[in-house]
């Protein structure tokens, strides 16, 4: 599995969201708390978005292992953002290991990332794949279950569909046509998080002026809740909301 954590508020150093706090991502990508049997280590990459003053946002990939990119603490002290979405990457067997597989993903102002995996890849996904235009499809970031959870994410929002219901839909279809599969997704416009818990952890921390949801607590401040699993959390600096998905 991959860990990963959006944040919205006031804004914060990268350096002091990502890499500085006890627990932080940066420790995850080789010292993960809750892997629940998906892997070991986060050594597969991993990717920045934030938010700098335009809608859409800027991002960062890399398929290197996060601990050993030698550019990204300057770059993460000398950045602050309202808003953040990065993750660290461990590949599932059989998916490549290439810049373009890495969250986050993005389209317009939205950052989005998955924890998990799609069970029976990529034959349990052709019956929702084929609702998808085609040229969606051959232009894909990547051949990765991650991928195309987000080109449906995207075809939905794209319609209009607001983004609390797009996310748990595509969270329910695909629970339903690939049985077992991890489905934490989160997703971000750097004003407003969707996240969802679905067979692994999710926790969400409310802060002075801002929220962040993430795979781990960055540290052992009392205020971080866990979402139960099978719940959806929307999260911005003044509301922290819980809805019911059904049982993964």
């Amino acid at each position: 599995m991959c860990r990963h954590l959006a944040y919205v508020g006031e804004p914060v150093r990268l350096a002091d969201l990502l890499l500085t706090p006890p627990h932080s991502l940066l420790r995850q990508s080789w010292a993960p708390c809750d892997m629940r049997g998906g892997g070991t280590v986060n050594a597969d990459g991993f990717g920045i978005g934030w938010y700098a003053g335009d809608p859409e946002p800027v991002r960062l990939r890399r398929t290197s292992p996060m601990w050993t990119d030698a550019a990204l603490p300057g770059l993460a002290t000398s950045v602050s953002s309202g808003g953040v979405l990065a993750a660290v990457r461990s590949a599932t067997v059989g998916m490549p290991v290439v810049e373009t597989a890495c969250a986050p993903f993005t389209g317009g102002p939205w950052l989005f990332s998955h924890n998990g995996l799609v069970r029976g890849w990529p034959s349990s996904m052709a019956g929702l794949a084929g609702r998808l235009p085609v040229t969606d499809l051959l232009t894909m970031d990547a051949p990765t279950d991650s991928a195309l959870l987000w080109a449906l994410l995207r075809a939905s929002l794209s319609d209009g569909v607001p983004p609390a219901k797009a996310v748990a839909s595509v969270v329910t279809e695909v629970a339903a046509a690939a049985p077992g599969s991890r489905l934490n997704l989160l997703l971000t416009n750097g004003s407003t998080i969707v996240g969802t818990a679905w067979t692994h952890a999710l926790w969400v921390r409310a802060l002075p002026g801002a929220v962040v949801v993430a795979s781990e607590p960055y540290d052992e401040d009392p205020g971080w809740r866990e979402v139960p699993d099978g719940h959806l959390v929307t999260a911005t600096p003044s509301l922290v909301d819980m809805t019911r998905l059904g049982e993964p």
